[in-house]
Parts: C-alpha cells; structure tokens; sequence
C-alpha cells in the first residue's frame, strides 16, 4: 500500500496548488505520484473538491485543468513549501548583493508574519542550510541597474574584460542575470557577436543603460536562449557518449 504523508486537508490544497501550476491537464497518476498517495485517492479528493465548487473540469484518465480566476488562501502553505521558501531566502541573501539581500529578508518577514504559530519553527528553527556566498569582492558591475535594464528592456553598453583579460566594448541585450554557486552571468544577445553571450558580472568593467529597447520582446529572447542553451547540451551529451 502507498503511504500517505500528507493530511486530507494539506493533500487538497496541494491538487489545487499542482493544476494551478500547470498549463496542461494534470493526470491522476501524475497527482499520485507527486503527492505518493493512491489514485483512487486522488479520485476521491478530486470529487470532494469538485463537490465543494472548486471550478476542476476534466476527467480519469484524461486530466484535470483547473477553471480560470480561482483562486485560494495565498499563504495555505505546507511544510515543504514553507522550506523551500527559507532555503531560497538564505540562497539569496548570501549570494545577491545588498538590493536583492534585503528584499529576500524582507519577503520572508511578510510570510513570517502571516503564517500560523504552528509553522514558525520552520521559519525560526530551519532544517535547511544554504552555502557560504560566492566571493563577489572582484564584481564591479551594477547588479541592480542590470536587473533594471533587463526589466525594462533596454540596451546595455558594456566594457567587458574577456579571459585574456583584453578590454572590449559590446552592445547587448540583457535576458537574464544568472545565479551560481562560484559566480554571476548576464546572459545577453551580443550585437557584435550577432548571438548570446554569457559575460561574467566580475569581468565587466563598466556598463551604461543605452536610451534605445531592445530588438524584439524578452520573453522571445529567453525562449530562443533556452533553445539553443538545449541543443548545445544535447550535442555535448551526443559527443560524449
């Protein structure tokens, strides 16, 4: 017999939270085996909240979408959720710089004050533990005007030190500032280079938001990145088997 972790309540709110999420019609397999419980489980929660008027259209075997404009209790958070959001908390906090520090601090005090007494510990007492921060003494770059510019979808000016440490000037269009362990990119596409580049926060020497938008919507952009960003690693998997 499949266990089943979560109480009723919680396991509710997680099916709502699950098609919420989704864009396409979500299986009852596919609920059962994220929530590990039984299908004829989710069958039977899927009728009592079908029965409580939550607007879930679909049916076994096909999928579940749940109605357009529902919505539930913002913060009906389960544990697991609530982990998640401190150990992103603490993610950033330590790796971001003062701006987003501060507002990842502040977002955790906003949930901190909603949630009931009973989920405090996972705030006060956390059982997660991010690294230590990357080492961002060398990063002369703006992190917040960068992010500034690819929110407003404006060109960027860069004087960019390369890996031979030659200092060159690029027009980009900013996508998406990346996040790692060790360090932090801006992935753009390069004017010069008619393609996306991924230029390390701690290389740029200088950089200027230009008064001119970008050529063509971000979200494009970021789906055409994503694309090739697939297509290299599948190349890279193909050559190395």
């Amino acid at each position: 017999m499949i266990a089943e972790p979560l109480r009723s309540t919680d396991r509710l709110f997680q099916i709502i939270q699950i098609l919420r999420r989704s864009s396409r019609p979500v299986t009852a397999r596919m609920l059962s085996e994220e929530l590990e419980v039984s299908i004829r489980t989710i069958y039977r929660d899927v009728a009592h909240l079908m029965g409580q008027r939550v607007p879930i259209s679909g049916e076994a075997g096909v999928g579940y979408v749940l109605g357009t404009g529902y919505d539930m209790p913002p913060l009906a958070l389960v544990p697991a959720e609530l982990e998640a959001i401190v150990l992103g908390v603490q993610w950033v906090a330590a790796h971001g710089e003062k701006e987003l520090s501060c507002a990842a601090l502040d977002v955790l005090a906003k949930v901190a004050a909603v949630v009931p007494a009973s989920m405090q510990p996972f705030i006060s007492v956390p059982s997660t533990a991010a690294k230590l921060p990357l080492d961002a003494s060398q990063d002369t770059a703006d992190r917040a005007k960068l992010r500034a510019a690819i929110r407003a979808g404006t060109k960027l000016r860069l004087h960019y030190r390369d890996q031979q440490g030659k200092l060159t000037e690029r027009t980009v269009w900013p996508v998406v500032l990346g996040y790692s362990d060790i360090t932090c990119m801006l992935i753009a596409w390069c004017e010069r280079r008619q393609g996306f580049r991924h230029f390390r926060t701690d290389r740029i020497h200088a950089v200027e938001i230009l008064d001119e938008q970008i050529g063509e919507p971000r979200s494009r952009l970021l789906q055409r990145w994503k694309a090739q960003r697939t297509s290299e690693l599948a190349k890279a998997t193909s050559e190395a088997g």
